[in-house]
């Protein structure tokens, strides 16, 4: 089992848990977080705002702050070893832009699942129709 987590942008999250139903991934979580990659938050502002004028409100408090921290959505996904290509390359066409700060992805193992309700382990435990 794999957990692949990737940070997307926050102005992506409807596109990307539609996405995600769509190639059969209905089970994941999401929250809210900040942070910021290499390139400079005024190149991804202005390309943030280019693409969405709708997310001023979110972008231009961020301008001349120090730390500059952009909001982003962070997505943990788990699934078994042969889904892990499925859901990083649903997550890559659903959000690429070709533009700094499209997001990052990170597939990490996962030694045990347990459902809590029913006590069961390992794959069938992920299995949405079973329990």
């Amino acid at each position: 089992m794999k957990e692949v987590l990737a940070v997307i942008r926050m102005n992506q999250i409807g596109r990307t848990k539609q996405a995600l139903v769509d190639a059969g991934f209905p089970g994941f979580n999401a929250v809210q977080v900040t942070g910021r990659g290499r390139q400079a938050i005024e190149a991804e502002a202005v390309e943030a705002l280019n693409q969405n004028p709708e997310y001023a409100t979110e972008v231009l408090p961020l301008l001349g702050r120090i730390p500059r921290l952009i909001p982003k959505r962070l997505l943990s996904i788990v699934v078994s070893d042969e889904q892990v290509e499925r859901v990083v390359t649903t997550l890559i066409r659903t959000n690429q832009t070709r533009n700094p700060g499209d997001g990052k992805i990170f597939v990490l193992p996962v030694t045990e699942t347990v459902r809590v309700r029913t006590g069961e382990t390992g794959r069938v435990a992920l299995d949405e129709m079973t329990g």
